[in-house]
């Protein structure tokens, strides 16, 4: 195994292992989320993201920093349209407000795994 396999294993486990910490232990029961708790829970993954760009600055140095940084922008730019588009497919099929951070949890793990695959 490449000395390069070793990283990208630890960061998917630990994006599984948040993932599964996230549903598991912290939303185990179907509930509506206030939005004080999803601002306190976006203001948890942006830090997360922040510190993880903090170890690839002191990693990898500045440009792979800057790399990442500009790469979580746009991505987190671009989930604002994906917010609309969950929000009309949610209003449609008439979920309810406490099942849809399940239904979004199975999502997003549907498409890191197709990801994966790709």
């Amino acid at each position: 195994m490449s000395a390069s396999f070793w990283p990208w294993l630890i960061f998917a486990l630990c994006v599984l292992g948040m993932l599964g910490l996230d549903l598991g232990l912290f939303h185990r029961k179907p509930r509506e989320v206030s939005k004080r708790e999803a601002l306190t829970w976006c203001l948890v993954w942006i830090t997360l993201a922040l510190l993880f760009n903090l170890g690839i600055y002191f990693w990898r140095g500045s440009e792979k920093a800057t790399e990442f940084f500009t790469g979580y922008l746009i991505e987190y730019s671009l989930s604002v349209d994906n917010i609309f588009v969950f929000l009309l497919i949610f209003t449609y099929f008439e979920v309810p407000a406490a099942y849809r951070r399940r239904v979004l949890f199975w999502g997003i793990l549907g498409a890191i795994v197709m990801r994966g695959l790709f």
